[in-house]
């Protein structure tokens, strides 16, 4: 049987991984990804993907998969997933913004096994989750909070992602719609007003930042008006929203808005069984 020409299978293969991306980023979903038998190594396989935003798809979905700790033994120890990931590191021509994202995506991993030592300490384990994310890796990355006067619905969060999509040097982001706030991880030196340019470029709505007091106390700060000059991403590759930022636990109840748990087990075998036919044939 003749496959597709290549260009009709290129949507395809992106928007399978979109999908997977998506469910995976429902915390009710995670367990029964890496349970079934094709997801995995079809995620694994799409690490070696030609296209870059297959790739970095493929990434965030590991990355939120890895976001429940039952999944990461079997998720570290599934044929080709650490060498995958370091390839994707090594490689010349990968993004910088991926090679971050795999590298994050590897130590999550390759931590799992000291996590589980101390299950039983869950304080002991947020507290270095927290210090694994702003320690290891802010030479190259950095968490900015950010308030959105305006984030009120999911079309103004479509036009927020738009906008944040167009900047070089961010790696991905989170929306807490309840609270309007969206916590997003940039390369250490794009300066966070960019973020700030982007969004007030949408004419709808108006971004401050959210920082810590010395006391604790949450407060926010607005940036300057005069607007920064923004480096414009050329080939975008799809980045998208991680699902735990270091700084809140309410990410967990907000970070399922307009995901769909109920139509998430036929989306999986339909996931499946194009990952097979692709894959295995």
């Amino acid at each position: 049987e003749k496959m597709n020409s290549t260009m009709s299978e290129e949507p395809d293969a992106l928007s399978v991984v979109n999908q997977l991306r998506d469910l995976a980023a429902d915390p009710l979903n995670r367990r029964a990804i890496v349970q079934d038998q094709g997801c995995l190594p079809g995620l694994i396989l799409f690490l070696d993907h030609p296209s870059p935003p297959v790739v970095h798809s493929a990434l965030l979905a590991l990355r939120y998969l890895a976001e429940c700790r039952a999944n990461r033994e079997k998720m570290k120890s599934e044929l080709g997933m650490m060498l995958s990931l370091q390839n994707v590191i090594q490689k010349t021509t990968t993004p910088g913004e991926t090679k971050l994202l795999a590298s994050e995506v590897y130590d999550v991993l390759q931590s799992s096994n000291m996590s589980d030592m101390d299950n039983v300490n869950d304080m002991n384990y947020r507290r270095r989750k927290a210090q694994f994310f702003l320690g290891s890796t802010n030479k190259r990355a950095k968490t900015v909070v950010l308030h959105i006067d305006g984030l009120d619905d999911s079309s103004r969060r479509n036009l927020c992602e738009e906008a944040l999509l167009k900047i070089k040097g961010v790696i991905s982001f989170t929306f807490q719609m309840a609270v309007q706030r969206c916590v997003v991880r940039i390369r250490s030196d794009l300066k966070a007003e960019a973020l700030a340019t982007a969004i007030a470029s949408t004419k709808v709505m108006k971004a401050q930042q959210v920082v810590k007091s010395e006391s604790g106390e949450e407060m926010l700060v607005p940036f300057q008006d005069t607007p920064v000059e923004v480096e414009q991403n050329v080939d975008l590759p799809e980045y998208l929203p991680e699902d735990e930022s270091p700084t809140k636990e309410q990410d967990k109840a907000v970070s399922r808005v307009g995901s769909h748990p109920e139509g998430a087990a036929s989306w999986l075998s339909t996931a499946a069984n194009f990952l097979s036919r692709s894959f295995y044939w």
